[in-house]
């Protein structure tokens, strides 16, 4: 049955990996990004592809209030949310003395708060119709300390958590939480850490295309699971925690990171 969707960060990306796959089956879509001229494009691209109905928001949601001020815009609007994505969210990499504070505040609102205002906005509509999705992007950086990107890994750290706990607060009542943590995917990531040569720090092997990771996700959604990790490889990345002594794990991820 098609829903509506809402996804943040559309606009590119794993974002609009979601948009094109929550499309297909006919979904109403709700795309959220600051960038007004890309949400349109795209907009109007899976319009004529097919045949949906698709809202354009464009809105800053690192800004305080953003969950109230969305859900009035969806309401005003007549529509419901069926389907929450939080993905909008960046990263920055190098070392944290050097970051800007404004930025790594702006990380954390976007990153963290974000994700805890929209949940409040249309969480509890969800559950008092029995129905509905919420699908948190995270990252394997969330399962132990990032050495150069402290702040990024604190904030997925925080999603994952958020998320595993509100699937349990949410089992057995009609709605379904997931944690989808991404290892490296094929997007413009990347280069808006600030940090060109991150890229290459990424092991063969281990980059991910766009479209993989969310039809994994989608299903991970589906089965009721509280989280993904998409890759045989990044998922022994997310074991290693486990086994190793994490102050290893934390000088070997500084070692990594800090080329």
């Amino acid at each position: 049955m098609a829903q509506t969707a809402l996804i943040t960060g559309a606009s590119s990306g794993i974002g609009e990996a979601f948009a094109r796959a929550l499309a297909k089956p006919g979904n109403t879509l709700i795309l959220v990004a600051r960038s007004k001229a890309k949400l349109e494009a795209l907009a109007k691209k899976l319009r004529a592809d097919h045949g949906i109905a698709v809202e354009v928001i464009a809105a800053d949601l690192s800004q305080a209030g953003c969950g109230p001020r969305l859900a009035a815009e969806v309401a005003q609007r007549g529509l419901r949310v069926d389907l929450l994505v939080n993905n909008a969210g960046f990263g920055s990499a190098g070392a944290f003395v050097k970051e800007e504070p404004a930025r790594d505040a702006e990380m954390i609102n976007l990153n963290v708060s974000a994700v805890v205002e929209l949940a409040h906005a249309f969480l509890p509509a969800m559950l008092e119709r029995g129905q509905g999705g919420i699908l948190n992007v995270a990252s394997v950086a969330g399962f132990q300390p990032t050495p150069h990107m402290a702040i990024y890994g604190a904030t997925k750290a925080f999603v994952l958590s958020f998320s595993e706990s509100l699937w349990a607060e949410t089992r057995g009542r009609g709605v379904k939480v997931t944690a989808l943590c991404p290892g490296p995917v094929d997007t413009p990531f990347f280069e808006a850490t600030g940090n060109p040569e991150l890229r290459k720090a990424v092991p063969k092997g281990m980059m991910m295309d766009a479209d993989r990771v969310v039809a994994q996700a989608l299903a991970a959604l589906e089965a009721g699971r509280p989280v993904v990790v998409p890759g045989a490889s990044n998922k022994l990345v997310t074991w290693a925690p486990r086994l190793l002594p994490r102050r290893w794990m934390t000088l070997a991820s500084a070692a990594v990171m800090g080329r």
